[in-house]
């Protein structure tokens, strides 16, 4: 089983960055999907990026694009989520997950704890 754990979530102004870091333990991490969801109060768990085992394929949703880099450091198990030109809508928990494929929320088995991003207009 893998064990996702988030990092790096914060609170800042409309138009800044923040950089989330997830890890995963496991046998199977380097060889499975990953990707960063986000909910926000009252909303669904919706996907914002998801990066193959490789790093060589990634999807995002449309709201992120051009905004939102995901990559993957396979040796250490950890992919990352650099957000750039945050807008308050971005606002929610951002939860890693592992072991599905692209942005379906059912598909993925394992689930950090969540890592909370706040942004201020």
């Amino acid at each position: 089983q893998v064990q996702p754990v988030e990092s790096g979530g914060g609170s800042v102004e409309a138009g800044g960055s923040l950089r989330l870091t997830c890890s995963a333990s496991g046998f199977t991490a380097s060889s499975a999907w990953m990707a960063w969801f986000r909910q926000a109060p009252g909303k669904e768990r919706e996907g914002v990026a998801a990066i193959t085992p490789g790093g060589t394929i990634t999807d995002y949703t449309d709201s992120v694009k051009g905004r939102f880099t995901i990559s993957r450091d396979k040796a250490k198990n950890t992919i990352y989520l650099q957000m750039n030109s945050l807008k308050p809508e971005d606002t929610a928990m951002y939860y890693c997950a592992a072991g599905g494929r692209r942005l379906l929320v059912a598909d993925y088995p394992d689930w950090g704890q969540g890592t909370q991003v706040t942004v201020s207009s």
